[in-house]
């Protein structure tokens, strides 16, 4: 069993607070940490949490507290990582890691220098739909990944301190895109280097000194290409959906708007829908198990038995440093209006550049370049001569 301090009483902290402590979880959170007494005060007496502080350091220094869970503004994430490794505890943080790569490098040494077990807690890749389409990728269903696509919208963060850069780091891109990038990642493999990032963005709706939509393509040194597309302006609620193309395949995930479960109510409850929802009445789309479904139960999960078992989890301060890095290269290539290349000091997968070859051998002299079943029942070949380069047809 881990005793854990919670820092922080935002929606993450509750959503966190909700997973380690739902049902009959053996593991609990025994302080938690907010910066307003009377708030750190409610939430433990809510979760029935033994101790309350509205200071950071004991809070983390707490005796009993073996894991310490960042669940605070972004601009606090780095002093709670390198206090947490000063004390010896284990550290797992919600996403951004950090406002900037250099933020994120910072954390990253200050946990392995104290050899603690820290985790990144990217829900979104947990999903139990993203854990299946992963495997799938994995096993070969796909073939050779070429593209992904990851969508996140909605009207707009909770809280104030997202909607202040100098806080936060930024907008919709920090804020949102760190989910799509990690997505990306993970099925195009993250031991294939991002190279570079092309990225549009702009503010559209809202008076704030952020962007609140974007749209960016991050590109890998194997030749597939991640797209994002993140938004504050999107109405109707939060829409997470994600494509992968490969060769030999094809997925589409949609997690939220289309949740298997339709209500229309004229009169309404007043009672919570689903996160981001933006109406009571008409039609709506609730969640039966919310934290499961946007992947916190097994993210936790991971962190825990990773803990236990002594081996590393799926998330770490290293994967957050880079989907840091090349959030930091999306922001340039916003201001520069050109192609913008990844910089990253720290590089800890294959350094081998693959290129992706659509084409294959079909037999000495051609190219298969796609093969398709006719009405008739026969098969028609489209193959590339070799020596001419000539594209040619063929029906079998």
């Amino acid at each position: 069993m881990h005793r854990i301090a919670m820092l922080g009483t935002g929606l993450i902290g509750l959503f966190y607070t909700t997973t380690l402590q739902g049902g009959r979880g053996k593991d609990r959170v025994q302080v938690v940490y907010s910066r307003r007494k009377e708030r750190a005060k409610e939430f433990a007496d809510k979760w029935q949490i033994p101790v309350w502080t509205d200071r950071l350091e004991e809070a983390v220094g707490h005796p009993e507290v073996d894991v310490v869970v960042i669940g605070l503004p972004n601009d606090q994430h780095a002093r709670a990582a390198k206090l947490a490794a000063e004390a010896g505890k284990a550290v797992l943080c919600t996403k951004p890691l950090a406002r900037t790569g250099r933020e994120a490098r910072e954390m990253l040494e200050a946990v392995e220098k104290s050899d603690v077990f820290a985790g990144y807690l990217e829900d979104l890749v947990y999903t139990p739909k993203t854990l299946k389409a992963l495997d799938s990728v994995r096993k070969g269903a796909l073939g050779k990944v070429l593209w992904t696509r990851s969508r996140e919208t909605h009207p707009g963060p909770h809280s104030e301190w997202f909607w202040t850069p100098a806080i936060s780091g930024g907008g919709a891109i920090i804020d949102m895109g760190c989910h799509c990038i990690e997505i990306g990642r993970n099925f195009i493999g993250k031991d294939i280097r991002p190279v570079e990032v092309v990225c549009w963005a702009d503010t559209q709706v809202h008076p704030i000194d952020a962007e609140d939509h974007a749209i960016g393509l991050v590109r890998y040194a194997n030749g597939a290409i991640s797209q994002f597309e993140v938004s504050w302006t999107f109405r109707s609620g939060m829409d997470l959906r994600d494509e992968v193309s490969g060769t030999e395949g094809t997925i589409w995930l949609n997690h939220w708007l289309r949740t298997g479960f339709e209500l229309f109510s004229a009169a309404g409850s007043g009672a919570y829908v689903a996160e981001k929802s933006e109406s009571e009445t008409g039609w709506m789309f609730p969640v039966g198990d919310e934290v499961g479904a946007l992947g916190y139960r097994d993210m936790m999960a991971d962190m825990l038995d990773s803990l236990d078992q002594g081996r590393q989890p799926m998330e770490t301060f290293y994967d957050g440093y880079v989907v840091n890095s090349i959030m930091d290269a999306a922001y340039r290539s916003v201001a520069s209006k050109r192609w913008e290349p990844v910089e990253l000091e720290v590089w800890r997968g294959s350094e081998e550049v693959e290129k992706l070859q659509a084409a294959r051998d079909f037999d000495q002299d051609h190219l298969l370049i796609k093969r398709e079943r006719m009405p008739d029942g026969r098969e028609k070949l489209i193959l590339k001569e070799k020596k001419s380069g000539q594209v040619v047809e063929r029906v079998v």
